[in-house]
């Protein structure tokens, strides 16, 4: 799982490069105000541009493993099927099995 970089509103002006350069690599970033969730950055990407904040702010936090398919399913106001679809899109595996963990539960199934 990929970390949230998570900044205190005092850490904008001294950190604003960070933010940015997170911001440029894709990932996602908490700015909290008093310990507490202000808002959340998302970059402004193809993603972002092509589907809207909700699909965009689900693609991520899937990606990053920060939500299930499920959950990144309903933020994106999608069903399961329509949001493997977006996955599809943007070539994000549905499933992120180690070869030797899908070797085992392939074995367990069968």
């Amino acid at each position: 799982m990929e970390t949230l970089d998570i900044f205190t509103v005092r850490d904008l002006r001294q950190r604003t490069g960070d933010l940015l350069r997170d911001a440029k690599n894709g990932r996602l970033a908490l700015i909290t105000k008093h310990g507490r969730p202000a808002f959340l950055a998302v970059p402004f990407d193809e993603r972002l541009l092509k589907h809207g904040v909700n699909k965009a702010l689900a693609l991520h936090l899937f990606e990053a493993g920060h939500a299930t398919l499920s959950q990144a399913a309903k933020i994106a106001i999608l069903s399961i099927e329509e949001f493997l679809d977006l996955l599809d899109e943007f070539g994000i595996a549905a499933v992120d099995y180690p070869p030797e963990d899908l070797d085992e539960e392939l074995e367990i199934s069968l």
